[in-house]
């Protein structure tokens, strides 16, 4: 491993802390030795790095700058007798010093790191939270989207059957006017002005009801056999079962479909859509099955 000179407190702080040393070695290089901070904080945000156990490889010019360092480093050999008994005592108590200084400065540097790694902890913690949020934001505004198109089909089916019962209220209102008027002219063309008990005492006995029936009765089988059911006025179009086979049966969201009467076998078409049950031939009551287009 090769170094400069002014590299070697930040490197020995992190391997005393433990840290792997090609990992220290590389936070020390990549931080250009701005300090130990600065090298803790590198190694937390880069752990999960793809290459940070590769083996470290210092740029060419440090290596240069290093060897150039050792040459004009003078030879300790020349003074290597100049140290007296006195001095070698002063010597054991500075490195004695040293050694304190060094472990408190470890330890400082350990408590640094543990509160550098609760902040992130908690960042993290508080990212997660965020992202949490907005996953649920976002599908509360799906379910609410759904809802709204769910509620727009049933109002618009609403609106079609009201549509319908005021044209059925309407073509009874017109038939009631023109039964009326025909019970006027024959009473004036056989009674005269006679009282309305004589008119009606002449009038032809009405012909018996043929029966009509105004609702039918459609049982649906879905694409997995299950089969639904409900009641229809007579004149609604077969578009009301589709939309409410649509609402309450359990056909995939997005599975477009059409309908079918097994026997005879007959598929509706979109026209078909359109055209009451009552003119399908679907009253008062029949069997569809849901088919995929």
């Amino acid at each position: 491993m090769v170094l400069t000179m002014a590299d070697l407190s930040t490197l020995e702080s992190l391997l005393e802390m433990g840290f792997d040393p090609n990992r220290a070695e590389r936070a020390v290089a990549s931080t250009d030795n701005q300090g130990i901070e600065q090298a803790m904080d590198w190694l937390m945000e880069h752990e999960n790095d793809p290459d940070i156990d590769q083996p470290y490889k210092p740029p060419v010019e440090n290596i240069l700058d290093e060897q150039q360092t050792i040459t004009q480093q003078p030879a300790l050999g020349d003074t290597a007798g100049v140290a007296s008994g006195e001095g070698s005592q002063v010597g054991d108590a500075d490195t004695s010093m040293a050694a304190e200084e060094k472990l408190e400065q470890v330890k400082r540097l350990e408590e640094l790191m543990r509160v550098k790694q609760a902040e992130r902890r908690e960042r993290e913690r508080a990212e997660e939270l965020e992202r949490e949020k907005q996953r649920r934001k976002q599908g509360q505004e799906l379910q609410h989207i759904r809802q709204k198109i769910q509620d727009d089909d049933m109002r618009k089916l609403a609106e079609l059957r009201n549509k319908e019962k005021m044209e059925d209220k309407l073509a009874r209102q017109r038939v009631k006017e023109k039964i009326a008027r025909d019970r006027e002219e024959r009473a004036q063309k056989f009674g005269g002005s006679g009282s309305s008990s004589t008119s009606s005492s002449v009038l032809p006995s009405p012909l018996p009801p043929t029966t009509d029936y105004d609702q039918s009765r459609i049982q649906v089988r879905q694409l997995d056999g299950s089969t639904i059911t409900a009641v229809f006025k007579a004149q609604e179009p077969l578009a009301a079962v589709r939309v409410y086979v649509q609402v309450n049966g359990n056909t995939p969201e997005g599975q477009d479909f059409t309908l079918l009467s097994p026997y005879p076998r007959h598929v509706y078409t979109e026209l078909d859509m359109e055209k009451p049950l009552k003119e399908l031939g679907l009253v008062p009551s029949a069997v569809l099955v849901v088919t995929k287009k």
